[in-house]
């Protein structure tokens, strides 16, 4: 490897000869390998004696910068690595790492090979050794100068832990690590050199120094082997030893044991048998077929050897044609054994890294005489294999995605060709000689480079279908098709067209289909496409749309801006019309007209009506007219045959009388977010004909009488009936439902849940969430039931059966504040697969009113009609060590096992990269690459959208505003209410919704089905996992800040499902009506669920609370003169007026923003404290005013007085007086009837985030300076002020480590209190123990009285009286006149 300059040979040479110092051996380059004294190395011409420092052969002067570490005993599962970073790289290595970042280290897998003997017998292999190998080079080092270092054979490369392809010997590894890199989104390059030396990344691009041996693909691929064979079924001849070969579809036997030489006897197998023969042990016959059959007995030496020659040979003898699939193996050459099997008619290499070269190589396939279909996709050829044009028998060739720029004139040699394949290339034009293939019927030439459609097209005449997706055609000339006669099926979608012109009146005959989705055209008028039947052309631009409507029956037209659609004549024969999405204000009158039209489509746009005629049509099946302006819906005039009606979201007051029995096959029906106060009768006599399995009426104004309405309809499957207003649901209506399914009740104002719901018996669903439920209802006793779903409710307790029903799988109950459940019912919930129940929490009402916490969330996750979740959610409200919080949600779509990675570990991710980076768009980014990494194995085929908020202060300034750094990959996506209006914060990475990434996938050549997925797989372009996929699917994700305001009131996070359904500004609204971020949640998804959506739905509602300046107060009844900072210095004596309105004991409810959630720890620590309840305040009692780290109740003033007999027993306390014949301690004086402590609270500088401490342990504290078990922390600007045992202390941030290494204080860390609780050995505990016997400075003290004294007075220097004046005029409001303190200004103090 060349060295770019002098110093990095210098660094080189420097660790060649310290290399030899500490016993490493030097190899003939120079280059230094350190080997493990128990490993065995083998490597063939390594001269160790002689020859040092010069070897013969390319890059010999050039190596001298490469490093091979080696590992042993590496044990490797999945992504995780028993060798870390530092363990890895010595100081050494890590310097000339850090000299540049074109250094690196590429991980070599595979080892060597071991150099015993291999056993005897022709199976018997060497076996490769299992550990790693890192190298030390750079950018620029070859695979060339690799092996030569290592005498190697060559290097082989894995992406995604899929095929294995050999590097050719110009390839430079670990630029190809850099650049892989780069295109997932790293940008920093030592950020870039870090990652390449991360064994986690052996998930996403591993090299092997040998090809790895793949059991199974070569079981597929070959086997042989020496074997006992007879030939014939008759006895004349004799068992002999012979190798034995199956390969392709023909077993092959030599004549000679030890050898291939001499004559071959092949048995063809297809259609053939292979039997036991059960007189003889692990004994096969093989039998061809037809009437001249041969019969083959071979007898193996094992029943492994026997079972794997039995299964191959099943699957050759059961083909009905000579197929060959040899695809995704990894083949460079064909096995030679291959070319035996003459009968093979289609042969399979999809997925390979074929070459020309070789004894089976690509020049080698026409010596198959019989094959008619070869399949050469993915192969990476680069240029077109010329030698397949001599292969004069093929009638299919597929030579997709290889990167061809150009097609060879001998193609017009496959006189007998079919169907040519050439999509996902850069072809840009077609050779002449491709016209003269007549008996081409299909032609692939998607995802090319084509700029028009080409004019050798003109003479294939049999060709039938125009695939050109995914091209760069601008404009379709109509009078080309006119002369492509024989074209019926145009396939232009994902182009760039932007007019389709027709400069004649010439008609288009032929043409019966037409796509032309996702291009760029305003209008479209293909009047003169006299015969057409279908067309698509969704997600474009148009305007207005003409046709003709003699032979249509299928018209797509969804997202567009259509305000009117012009067909003549009437289509007679249209079936399925979709306008969804666009701007229509009414239906034009020929749609009325259409004799079979079936399904209609007219969601989403501006209708204000519906045509009388259009729902009395005789053919109509399915109508969906949701999300429109329908005020009514026209009277039923004779029986229709509509099956399913779809009319929510408008503005519907009732629906006609004459509904239920006029369609009576109407199956489905959905009035959800209307205005409905009744629904009609479902027949006018008392039997009922009503076939309706699905009702919707979520979101009306319906009560309690509609039950007797809903009796009618007995074959009722699912009832959605939720966010109504139902006081109760009656009894006796409900048992008559008994093939009721599923059942929603969800907000209503029920209080009960009829006992009769036990005559359904085949409910497996009950959702009544949001209620005021106070009993369970008895449905335990429901044989199907498989989720129960009784948040937000007043459950107090549970009568539960002896036994559960074994088919329930989830049940909620959260949001239930009285529900108490026993243990014993606790262990009869144990079997259930998802039991959601609320952590019951030791803080008291006072504490929770009273909590600062910026911030409350709730979420709710819903399987809908999937048999599993794969839907997660991180929240945390109280993130890192600050006041900060994360939330995130990921979706799977089909696959659970991503979604539950990411959420165990993307929170972590985050907090790791905060460490290394404070750029907003550094750190998400990098969060999603490293979680991306991290997946590991789990990654490479499955993947997941993931959404990921962080609330934070700005980066600036710690002390500032809040901040929302959004950052989302996939369809999950977060919307901000301000002032009432949605605010979206993140992008919807899926091709449909996003031009940008639909041009960068075609870019790269990746095929889009019709379903708008890449590969058929997915459609977003962005994804965490699905790394099999790149670089079509990347994980960079898009990255947002948003600075919060007093107007921000909420934050939504949802995953596609729901925002699919519910639209940004109804999701809005519906938050704002409820209180609960939990109930908040529910509710989106409930209403997800009435919309129509059977997918996996999950939602996160943050409720935000924050005031000007990023502060989290509640407003303030009458408004007072702003306060001050604190005085700089002052020494002052204490003491507590006899009726001051707050208690500032550890419980006495001043719980701030780093409290807001109080753990059973936190609490237990607290128990025994001397807060009583027994001395309420004289003081007006009212709820406690929620107060913000940047502007602190004034009760926690500085000055503020505390009656002693509600905060200190002087016998049992917490100050570290525990008795009266304790040992005193230093700064502590005692006079009987006071308590001075003298500590200094004037030089208080301790500020979260403020700049960087003098010391780590400094740094420690403020990361942990909010966790006080025994106190509730309060950040007042500079200033941590703790409220402890009604003791108000103040510490600076710089003189904790000074305490804790005093003798005298360094013991109080972590020690039992006298009541029994134990506090963690932290920094941030036991401040008020560490303040007793702090070392006396300066003149400041604090006193806390054990008596109340009412001569205590405050004493203040002139120097500070008028500030102080001020901070106690501030305080009038919440201090009475009469329990004023006096003040006398002393100087003598000063």
């Amino acid at each position: 490897m060349a060295m770019e300059d002098e110093n990095n040979a210098a660094v080189v040479a420097t660790n060649i000869q310290a290399g030899i110092k500490k016993g490493g051996d030097v190899g003939d380059n120079g280059a230094c390998i350190d080997r493990q004294p128990d490993t065995v190395v083998h490597q063939a011409g390594l001269n160790r004696t002689a020859g040092r420092g010069s070897r013969s052969g390319p890059g010999a002067h050039a190596a001298t910068g490469i490093r091979v570490l080696k590992q042993r005993n590496m044990k490797r599962n999945g992504s995780r690595s028993c060798v870390t970073r530092k363990t890895r790289f010595g100081s050494r290595e890590r310097d000339w790492l850090k000299g540049d970042t074109q250094r690196g280290c590429v991980c070599l897998y595979g080892g060597t090979v071991d150099p015993q003997p291999p056993a005897s017998g022709p199976q018997a292999s060497s076996t490769p050794q299992t550990d790693l190998q890192l190298v030390l080079c750079s950018t620029n080092t070859t695979v060339e100068e690799l092996c030569a270092q290592r005498d190697g054979q060559g290097l082989y490369v894995q992406l995604h832990g899929d095929l294995v392809r050999r590097l050719d010997s110009s390839e430079r590894p670990l630029q190809m690590v850099y650049d892989y890199l780069a295109s997932m989104g790293y940008t920093d390059p030592v950020r870039v050199q870090q990652e390449a030396a991360n064994s986690d990344l052996s998930c996403l691009i591993r090299f092997y120094s040998e090809r790895p041996v793949n059991a199974d693909q070569q079981e597929r691929t070959l086997l042989k082997g020496v074997f006992s064979v007879r030939k014939g079924k008759t006895q004349l001849h004799k068992w002999a030893e012979r190798q034995v070969i199956l390969c392709g579809t023909c077993l092959i036997v030599a004549s000679v044991k030890d050898s291939l030489t001499g004559k071959m006897h092949i048995l063809p197998l297809v259609g053939g048998k292979v039997e036991e023969v059960k007189r003889r042990q692990h004994c096969l016959m093989f039998s061809s077929a037809g009437s001249q059959a041969q019969t083959y007995f071979v007898n193996f030496d094992t029943l492994a050897d026997y079972q794997r020659w039995h299964r191959q040979a099943s699957k050759v003898v059961s083909q009905t044609v000579s197929l060959v699939d040899l695809s995704c193996y990894s083949l460079e050459t064909v096995p030679e054994y291959l070319f035996y099997s003459q009968d093979i008619t289609h042969l399979n290499l999809r997925h390979n890294f074929m070459s020309l070269q070789g004894p089976g190589g690509l020049l080698n396939l026409p010596r198959f005489s019989q094959l008619k279909s070869l399949n050469l996709s993915h192969n990476r050829l680069g240029v077109f294999p010329e030698c397949v044009c001599e292969i004069l028998t093929l009638t299919e060739l597929n030579l997709s995605c290889n990167s061809l720029h150009t097609v060879p004139g001998q193609i017009g040699n496959l006189q007998s060709l079919q169907t040519l394949s050439l999509d996902g290339n850069h072809l840009s034009s077609l050779p002449e000689e491709l016209g003269g293939l007549f008996q081409l019927n299909s032609l692939g030439l998607s995802f090319n480079n084509f700029s028009h459609i080409p004019a050798v097209l003109e003479r294939l005449s049999a060709v039938d279908k125009l695939a050109m997706a995914g091209n760069r055609v601008e404009s379709l000339e109509l009078c080309t098709l006119v002369r492509m006669s024989h074209l019926k099926i145009i396939d232009l979608r994902l182009n760039r067209l932007r007019w389709v012109k027709s400069e004649n009146l010439e008609a288009v005959n032929q043409v019966t289909q037409l796509d032309l989705r996702d291009n760029c055209l305003d209008s479209l008028d293909l009047s003169s496409v006299c015969n057409l039947e279908t067309l698509h052309c969704q997600r474009n631009q148009l305007g207005t749309l003409t046709l003709g409507g003699f032979t249509l029956r299928m018209l797509h037209a969804s997202s567009n801006r259509l305000t009117t659609v012009n067909i003549y004549p009437v289509p007679n024969q249209l079936t399925h019309m979709d306008l969804s999405q666009n701007l229509l204000e009414y239906l034009p009158d020929w749609v009325c007209d259409c004799r079979k039209i079936e399904m209609l489509d007219v969601t989403h746009n501006l209708l204000s009506e519906l045509p009388s005629r259009l729902l009395n049509s005789l053919s109509l099946r399915k109508l969906l007219t949701g999300n429109n302006r329908l005020q009514r819906v026209p009277d039923l005039l004779d029986h229709v045959p509509l099956e399913a009606l779809d009319l929510q979201h408008n503005k519907l007051a009732e629906l006609p009388e004459s509904l239920f029995y006029k369609a009576l096959n109407l199956k489905y029906l959905n009035v959800s977010a209307n205005a409905l106060e009744s629904i009609p009768p479902s027949s006018q006599s008392e039997e009922s004909l009503s076939t309706l399995q699905e009702f919707y009426l979520t979101g009306n104004n319906l009560n309690e009488n509609c039950g007797a309405v809903l009796v009618g309809h007995q074959n009722l499957r699912i009832l959605h009936i939720a966010y109504n207003q139902l006081l109760s649901f009656p009894a006796s209506k409900l048992s008559k439902l008994e093939l009721l399914e599923e059942l929603n009740l969800s907000g209503n104002k029920l209080k009960t849940i009829p006992s009769t719901v036990s005559s359904c018996k085949r409910l497996h669903t009950l959702i009544a969430h949001s209620n005021h439920i106070t009993v369970f209802p008895e449905i335990l006793n429901l044989p199907e039931i498989k989720l129960v779903d009784l948040s937000c409710n007043e459950l107090t307790e549970i009568q539960l059966p002896d036994s559960l029903p074994p088919t329930l799988q989830e049940l909620d109950l959260t949001g239930n504040s009285s529900l108490m459940l026993e243990h014993k019912t606790l262990n009869l919930f144990s079997h259930i697969t998802t039991l959601k129940l609320d952590q019951k929490s030791t803080t008291t009402a006072a504490d929770s009113l009273s909590s600062s916490s910026p911030w409350n969330h709730g979420y709710s996750e819903m399987s809908g009609q999937r048999n599993k979740l794969c839907v997660s959610v991180l929240a945390v409200d109280r993130f890192g060590d600050s006041v900060e919080a994360c939330y995130g949600i990921f979706d799977g779509d089909r696959n659970e096992e991503v979604p539950r990675l990411l959420q165990c570990t993307m929170g972590d991710v985050l907090c790791e990269e905060l460490q290394h980076s404070s750029i907003d768009s550094v750190y998400m980014c990098n969060t999603f690459l490293t979680s991306h990494r991290k997946l590991g194995m789990a990654g490479q085929k499955l993947g997941a959208s993931a959404l990921l908020c962080y609330i934070h202060r700005e980066t600036s300034d710690p002390g500032g505003n809040f901040c929302l750094t959004v950052a989302n990959v996939g369809t999950c996506q977060a919307v901000l209410c301000r002032n009432g209006r949605p605010v979206p914060l993140s992008k919807v990475y899926s091709l449909e919704n996003c031009t940008e990434e639909m041009e960068r996938v075609k870019l790269s050549k990746a095929i889009i089905t019709e379903d708008n997925k890449v590969s058929g797989v997915t459609c977003c372009s962005r994804l965490l996992g699905c790394s099999y996929l790149s670089p079509w699917v990347l994980p960079k994700p898009w990255v947002h800040t948003e600075p919060l305001c007093s107007q921000d009131e909420f934050l939504i996070l949802g995953n596609r499902a729901l925002f699919e359904r519910v639209s940004y500004q109804e999701a809005v609204c519906t938050v704002q009506a409820v209180q609960d971020p939990r109930a908040a949640a529910k509710k989106l998804c409930s209403l997800a669920q009435s919309y129509g959506c059977k997918d996996n739905i999950g939602a996160v509602v943050v409720s935000l609370h924050i005031g000007e300046d990023s502060c989290t107060c509640d407003p303030l009844v009458s408004t007072t003169e702003s306060r001050g900072p604190p005085p700089a210095t002052v020494p002052a004596t204490v003491t507590p007026g006899p009726s001051d309105p707050v208690n500032l004991s550890s419980s006495s409810g001043i719980v701030t923003e780093f409290s807001s959630e109080t753990s059973a720890s936190e609490m237990g620590s607290e128990a025994g404290s001397t807060a009583s309840d027994e001395h309420p305040s004289s003081g007006p009692v009212s709820r406690p005013e929620r107060r913000c780290s940047l502007h602190p109740a004034t009760t926690l003033c500085l000055f503020q007085r505390q009656p002693s007999c509600a905060t200190f027993s002087s016998n049992q306390s917490d100050n570290g007086l525990d008795s009266d014949d304790e040992a005193p301690l230093e700064g502590v004086i005692s006079n009987g009837s006071k308590l001075e402590v003298e500590v200094d609270i004037h030089c208080c500088a301790f500020q979260l985030r403020s700049g960087a401490p003098d010391s780590p342990k400094e740094l420690d504290f403020e990361k942990r300076g909010s966790d006080y078990p025994n106190g509730k922390m309060r950040r007042q600007n500079s200033v941590v002020v703790s409220a402890t045992n009604g003791c108000l202390l103040a510490v600076c941030g710089r003189e904790i480590a000074d305490l804790k290494k005093s003798p005298s204080t360094s013991s109080l860390f972590g020690k039992k209190l006298s009541n029994g609780s134990v506090v963690a050995p932290e920094d941030s505990h036991n401040l008020i123990e560490v303040a007793l016997e702090a070392p006396k400075k300066k003149s400041g003290y604090f006193t806390a009285p054990a008596q109340q004294d009412p001569e205590d007075q405050l004493i203040v220097p002139p120097s500070l009286e008028q500030e102080v004046r001020e901070q106690l005029r501030g305080q009038s409001p919440l201090v009475s006149d009469k329990n004023k303190p006096d003040l006398k200004w002393d100087t003598s103090r000063v």
